[in-house]
């Protein structure tokens, strides 16, 4: 199988106990991504989305548009590899 492009984002702000999550989730509906969203104990929120480039992008653009006034701060790392997530969910 053919490598996806796969980021993983670390969000930080006023992220958590908004709905990000539930966010999160909705606008992955609107991509094709797949991947999930958690909360982390230290009060960020953690990304992980792999498609094809353009759609990744669009995705984590979504993000920040919808959450504009919670997000202080994101923290990327993209790479290609095999795919390893079907469908989005939130854990």
């Amino acid at each position: 199988m053919a490598d996806v492009h796969h980021e993983t984002v670390y969000f930080t702000g006023h992220v958590q106990g908004v709905g990000f999550r539930y966010a999160t989730l909705q606008i992955a509906k609107e991509f094709e991504v797949a991947g999930f969203v958690r909360n982390l104990p230290d009060g960020r929120v953690y990304v992980e989305a792999e498609g094809r480039p353009s759609e990744v992008e669009a995705f984590i653009a979504g993000i920040l548009e919808r959450m504009h006034g919670f997000v202080r701060k994101t923290d990327r790392t993209a790479a290609k590899r095999p795919p390893q997530f079907s469908g989005f969910l939130i854990k």
